[in-house]
């Protein structure tokens, strides 16, 4: 979306410089409306590199977070199957008299 606007506003300056050369300005000399317009065409390619550099950064993000998010479902299946495994390995707990009738039992 920046980029479409960044590339509206430099079409815009385009068009002011062209109409500048064509018609100059009655209010200001055609010298001091040129600079003025070389400013913002300069402000305009940094702010464009900037986005190039913020995209470059998202982007490098972005696959930190995919990486991040693997890895979370990795440790998450796990902490699953541990838990799982805790689970199953734990030994029921009896009262008193159900260890002596099974003690009984086993005589």
């Amino acid at each position: 979306e920046l980029e479409n606007q960044l590339t509206t506003k430099s079409k815009t300056l385009d068009e002011l410089k062209q109409s500048l050369a064509l018609n100059g300005s009655a209010e200001q000399t055609p010298e001091a409306l040129s600079l003025k317009i070389a400013e913002l065409c300069e402000m305009v390619d940094s702010i464009v590199r900037q986005v190039a550099q913020l995209k470059t950064s998202m982007q490098s993000i972005l696959e930190q977070w995919r990486v991040y998010d693997e890895v979370y479902a990795e440790v998450s299946l796990m902490t699953t199957r541990y838990l799982s495994c805790i689970d199953q390995c734990k030994p029921s707990v009896m009262s008193l008299e159900a260890l002596k009738k099974q003690v009984k039992t086993l005589q």
